[in-house]
């Protein structure tokens, strides 16, 4: 991989030189959440100008609460974005055709931490205890989990949990409003930890080690694009350049937070956990050239047919052309 990754940059620093002095093409790429060393690959490849040596000038908008990138897209205020497959799938089948060109992620952070002392070792104490869950999304994984547990989610009955909207905090566990929570590895765990709870005072649930694994902060353009040659070709030069990134961040973990830092419009980062957070970054990147694993593909659809949510179904069937390797197999051989 580090041979086809390294042949692939040298022919991106090749070309991409060329291109750095001509014109450049705007591209504009929403995120899915607020600026952090989630997305520091992308930071990266723009600051270290990686973007303009392959002919693209590169906006990146933050996400937050209350931004939904299928949305942004759909509405045309982005060339691309980077979402997870459960929102990308779910949009497709409700009428916006995303396709997933990339996937530098090849494993995801997603996992469930409970309080010992509330009396919970295994899943087989989660009857009777309350559930602090992500939704916009993040809840499918729980919902296909639960079900193959056989486990009631509506907590009206003695088979089941009572499930609580959490929001992108720790502090219903810290607060104790509930018994487990919805955690990322890179993130909320950390503000677990901080807030005095040690890691010995913990039972940890991760989803792909329960089988229920999705992948996560993919890049996903609109079907239609796929069809100009010209688009394709951005975003062929877009995925080389921001693979060259990501594997910059991961090698240069400190130097990557700090260029995450000096994104940040809103100051609300720190250093110390952007540092941290690239740390726990680099072990989801790590493996990835950025092109989709058609097995993890697999499995994120089969969690997503499990998961048991009659109201509001992420998907009711298999999707077809949801993913492509097309550009992937243009930047990176």
């Amino acid at each position: 991989m580090k041979y086809i990754m390294g042949a692939a940059l040298a022919l991106g620093l090749s070309t991409g030189g060329a291109m750095a002095g001509s014109h450049l093409e705007d591209v504009t790429v929403q995120l899915k959440w607020v600026t952090q060393a989630q997305f520091a690959g992308y930071f990266v490849a723009k600051d270290k100008g990686f973007y303009e040596e392959e002919g693209l000038n590169v906006t990146i908008k933050p996400g937050g609460p209350d931004i939904a990138p299928e949305q942004v897209i759909a509405g045309g205020g982005a060339d691309v974005i980077t979402t997870w497959m459960a929102a990308g799938l779910a949009a497709r089948e409700r009428g916006v055709p995303l396709v997933n060109i990339a996937q530098p992620f090849k494993t995801g952070g997603l996992q469930v931490n409970c309080l010992k002392e509330n009396g919970i070792s295994s899943t087989d104490d989660f009857v009777g205890k309350t559930m602090g869950v992500w939704f916009f999304g993040n809840e499918y994984p729980f919902y296909a989990w639960m079900a193959s547990l056989g486990i009631e989610t509506d907590g009206a009955d003695d088979n089941g949990v009572t499930v609580i909207k959490q929001a992108f905090s720790a502090d219903p566990l810290i607060q104790g409003q509930a018994d487990c929570i919805s955690t990322m590895t890179y993130n909320e765990y950390r503000q677990i930890l901080q807030a005095g709870i040690g890691e010995d005072e913990l039972v940890t649930f991760n989803y792909l080690q329960e089988g229920f694994g999705m992948l996560e902060d993919g890049l996903y353009v609109l079907e239609e694009n796929l069809s100009d040659e010209a688009f394709k070709d951005k975003m062929v030069r877009f995925v080389r350049a921001s693979m060259k990134g990501w594997k910059y961040a991961e090698e240069n973990q400190e130097e990557a937070a700090q260029i995450v830092i000096d994104n940040d419009e809103t100051g609300a980062q720190t250093l110390d956990h952007q540092v941290y957070m690239m740390g726990e970054i680099a072990k989801l990147t790590a493996g990835s050239n950025g092109a989709l694993d058609p097995a993890d593909y697999e499995q994120t659809v089969q969690t997503l047919l499990k998961a048991v949510s009659p109201d509001n179904p992420a998907i009711t069937a298999a999707p077809s052309g949801a993913w492509t390797h097309d550009i992937t197999d243009a930047a990176l051989n």
